[in-house]
């Protein structure tokens, strides 16, 4: 992924006139406001059909049928002498509904083998023009017949896309059947012919414009014979035999311009062409590698004719064109259409200059070849816009791609280049873009949308074009019925939606609404506009407000829809993260739990665990771990079969990204709060992988594991399954080495909660001998994770503050030391009446280190401002913690670490009690 408002024009032949006033019809509907009724029906005959003549097909359809009188009008023969077929499926039987109003059809643009098929079914003998792209299914049957049934074509034109299936063949049918061709371009096909050449030149008289575009071989000494060429374009064509060219093509007497961009051509025929051909006034040589290695201009003689290529001045050169040179050379094309002094000649050049070089900078920015970017930021892009302004409606089409596509360095990542995006911008081109996309031309509204969602990628970009209305705009083209418009809109509002300052603009815009429909119109068979739909609402979710729009819009069924029935891995990765930040707002509204309870969501999720591509598992994990905050939700996940799902997934993803890691183990630990879930992800096996995950090199893997395991010890058996795998060291290496604090604190509590005598009973059932070597083995492991986690204790004591606190009990010392042991993230952290009751008895547990650790925990939970603070002091008043914490703090025996934060405890607990009232 926005025009301005067309005023009522009127056709006169082929050109476009303002209509005349009529103030007879102007005071009818004065009167018939007045009287609260207007009859839209009296409107002149001549004013409805130019309304008619403003709209798109589909919308021309939409009204003609309102009644039997606009019926008739719609069907008039003067708003059917072009059609444009590109954006609807054409077939046989499309084409005969039309052909009755195709009588007077003059020009006919289409896509694909399937319309092409089908148009001989219009029945517009009159046809004098077609155009047609996506054409590499298209045949020699299929052209031979169409031309058959035309034999007043006076134009064809089929690519940019290659022609694969075109022969030669098909090429002497078109001279055979269309003496009055005047205009042949073809692209990509790979033989023509000396015979279809020389067929073209002996039938065809009238052939003034030609162009064999990337073809792989072309008859240079036939095409010698075309006597009656203009205009000629061999662009991107291989294996040219320039000795022989340059020894024929400069007799051709009517040759004016010439195009050899994309070439291997060199300065010596270049300069034998110019100086030798009398009539040939402009050459066209833009990206010829030979040419620009061959030190360019000063290797040419011009002979005072114009030479367009990379390392000329393009612009300056076009202005010598004109009498009377403008003012700003970047203007010539916009003067040139802008003068009142018409020379035909002239405009037939300019015309022809604005097609091939839309064409040749669109194959340029497509394949985006090293050693452009000086070019592109000095003249291509001023080019492009230029371009883009044409009165030829494909070179503005294919102007805006270029735009779209010239941006972008990498494809898979969507990273454009920063410079050539602002130097359009700079170059007015966010608004031109906006302008060409509320056109009433569908063709140039999506490609002005992809543009412009392309170029918003760039933050400042994005901004000018939300400055601009083009959030708006794209709105408005995201209800489109036309697919790709919606499709490129949809990408404008996923790209503006990535900045957290246009969210709510999107939102008050109707965007939020347009894309949960898109979803649902294109349900099947529109997987890009479903992609970018999805990723537009994931973006839109992250916000809190825009969110509870999503699932008021009906968004939670229809994303859920998409990652239960899609089969396309971008859709289901972007569905899966859109419902993953649903659900992740669970303090402040219900759709987390909206989402559980929708049919099918959570069955949907787990599935695409199991996905073969590393992106949709990702974000299906995020989804189910944000998902498992909900109690019920968490449960659910686990009768779907999401424990030994994620169990798999976490065992699979040893060597996969860190976000995927991250997720499966986060996934992991939600689903461990429930004491059910977590005894069943012990006995899947999901112990050991997390192990291996707390070994991973990312910090946020480190927290995530490290919290999933925490939780697994509170269960004896899995307590032990951890030590049984090698779990002390990694988190014995956690504890002392992670770079976050989380990690460290988690690891810590899962190893106070090993050792705090409850696994030491479960350890001892078995066999004498297997207890014996237990307990050695448990002895040593017991040491080591009791000696690092007092160190980690240690980290957040100060002497010299422990000191005064212990000697004063002034509020300020406490909150002094409160400070230097705060963990930030730790105040995220909810625990159950179970764990806060461990702790508690912790406090009472002979080692002091496991004494300090339970005070250290129970002082995070607490903490004034921690998000869940007031449910742990209201969990500790019901569990009696503030008498054990007075012990605590008073025992001689237990460490100074322990006193102090004891009596941190209860002077937070004290805090909360006096704060319930106002609760």
């Amino acid at each position: 992924m926005s025009r301005r408002v067309r005023r009522k024009v009127a056709r006169k032949g082929k050109e476009i006139g303002v209509l005349p006033c009529y103030p007879e019809v102007e005071d009818d509907v004065l009167d018939s406001e007045g009287n609260g009724f207007v009859d839209w029906t009296s409107l002149p005959d001549d004013t409805m059909i130019q309304l008619f003549s403003c709209l798109n097909y589909r919308d021309r359809a939409s009204l003609s049928s309102t009644c039997r009188t606009w019926r008739a009008l719609g069907a008039s023969s003067c708003l059917w002498s072009l059609l444009d077929l590109r954006a609807h499926k054409c077939d046989t039987a499309m084409a005969a509904s039309l052909a009755s109003r195709c009588v007077n059809l003059q020009k006919l643009r289409f896509r694909g083998a399937e319309s092409a098929d089908a148009i001989i079914h219009l029945q517009a003998r009159n046809l004098r023009e077609i155009s047609g792209d996506y054409c590499r299914k298209i045949t020699d049957a299929t052209l031979s017949v169409i031309v058959a049934r035309h034999e007043v074509l006076e134009s064809l034109q089929l690519g940019p896309d290659f022609c694969e299936r075109i022969t030669s063949d098909a090429i002497k049918a078109i001279a055979f059947c269309c003496p009055k061709l005047k205009k042949l371009r073809l692209s990509g096909i790979r033989d023509i012919s000396g015979d279809a050449i020389n067929a073209l030149a002996k039938l065809c008289p009238n052939l003034t414009d030609i162009g064999f575009l990337d073809c792989l071989n072309v008859d240079e000494a036939a095409l010698g014979n075309v006597v009656s060429v203009c205009f000629l374009s061999v662009a991107g064509t291989s294996n040219m035999k320039w000795g022989v060219l340059s020894q024929i093509w400069h007799k051709l007497p009517k040759l004016v311009a010439l195009d050899v961009s994309r070439t291997d051509v060199g300065a010596m025929t270049i300069s034998r062409l110019l100086t030798s051909s009398k009539s040939l006034k402009i050459l066209c040589a833009l990206n010829c590698p030979v040419l620009e290695e061959e030190n360019g201009i000063s290797a040419v003689k011009s002979k005072g004719k114009l030479l367009l290529a990379l390392f000329t001045d393009i612009f300056k050169g076009l202005a010598t064109l004109f009498a009377e040179t403008t003012k700003n050379e970047k203007n010539v094309f916009l003067d040139w259409r802008n003068s009142k002094k018409k020379d035909r000649n002239l405009d037939e050049i300019m015309s022809w200059l604005e097609w091939i070089l839309s064409h040749t900078l669109l194959r340029a920015a497509e394949s985006n070849p090293q050693g452009l970017d000086d070019f592109w930021l000095k003249q291509g892009a001023a080019l492009l816009l230029s371009l883009m302004q044409s009165m030829q409606e494909d070179v503005q089409e294919r102007a805006a791609t270029g735009l779209a596509n010239f941006v972008v360095i990498n494809d898979e990542n969507a990273s454009i280049d920063g410079g050539r995006a602002e130097a359009v911008m700079k170059d007015g081109g966010i608004r031109l873009l906006l302008e060409l996309a509320k056109s009433w031309r569908e063709g140039l509204q999506s490609e002005a949308a992809k543009a412009i969602a392309n170029l918003s990628v760039n933050a400042k970009v994005a901004k000018a074009v939300a400055e601009e209305g083009g959030i708006d705009i794209l709105a408005i083209l995201a209800r489109s019925m036309n697919r790709l418009v919606a499709e490129e809109a949809a990408g404008g509002l996923w790209n503006l939606s990535v900045g957290e300052e246009h969210k709510g603009a999107i939102a008050d815009a109707g965007g939020v609404k347009a894309l949960v429909d898109l979803i649902f119109k294109w349900s099947s068979g529109g997987d890009g506009v479903l992609e970018r739909a999805a990723g537009a609402l994931a973006n839109l979710a992250a916000d809190d407000k825009c969110s509870m729009e999503v699932a008021q819009a009906g968004g939670v069924h229809a994303l859920v829809m998409l990652a239960r029935s899609c089969k396309f891995e971008g859709v289901q990765e972007q569905a899966a993260r859109a419902l993953a930040n649903l659900a992740a707002h669970g303090d402040s509204n219900s759709n987390n739990s909206a989402v559980g309870q929708e049919a099918g969501a959570l069955e949907a999720l787990v599935q695409l665990t199991r996905s073969p591509h590393e992106g949709v598992r990702q974000e299906a994990a995020g989804a189910l771990w944000n998902l498992s905050f909900d109690d019920r939700n968490r449960e659910a996940i686990a009768a779907a079969g999401g424990v030994e799902a994620l169990v798999a997934l976490a065992q699979s993803c040893s060597n996969a990204s860190p976000g995927l890691q991250e997720r499966a183990a986060g996934a992991l630990w939600g689903l461990s709060v429930s004491e059910a879930n977590c005894i069943a992800i012990g006995r899947e096996g999901g112990v050991a992988p997390l192990i291996a995950l707390a070994r991973s090199e990312a910090e946020d893997v480190h927290e995530t594991a490290a919290g999933a395991l925490w939780n697994l010890a509170f269960n004896p058996g899995n307590a032990l399954r951890i030590v049984e795998e090698g779990g002390v060291p990694a988190l014995v290496h956690l504890c002392s080495s992670s770079g976050s604090k989380m990690a460290r604190f988690m690891a810590a509590l899962a190893l106070a909660y090993m050792f705090d005598g409850r696994m030491d009973e479960f350890a001892l059932i078995g066999t004498s001998t297997e207890s014996i070597s237990k307990c050695v083995s448990l002895d040593g492991a017991r040491r080591m994770a009791l000696k690092h986690i007092e160190s980690f204790i240690l980290t957040f004591s100060d002497p010299q503050a422990f000191a005064t606190a212990a000697a004063s009990s002034a509020p300020a010392s406490l909150t002094q030391v409160t400070e230097r042991a705060r963990i930030q993230e730790a105040g995220h952290l909810r625990c159950s009446g179970a764990e806060i009751g461990r702790f508690i008895t912790m406090l009472r547990n002979p080692s002091s280190v496991l004494k300090a650790c339970a005070a250290f925990a129970l002082l995070q939970f607490t903490i004034p401002g921690g998000r869940h603070a007031v449910h742990h002091a209201s969990l500790m008043q019901g569990a009696g913690a503030a008498r054990v914490l007075r012990a605590a703090a008073a025992a001689a025996t237990a460490p100074l670490e322990a006193k102090i934060f004891a009596r941190i405890v209860l002077r937070n607990l004290e805090h909360h009690h006096q704060m319930e009232p106002s609760i």
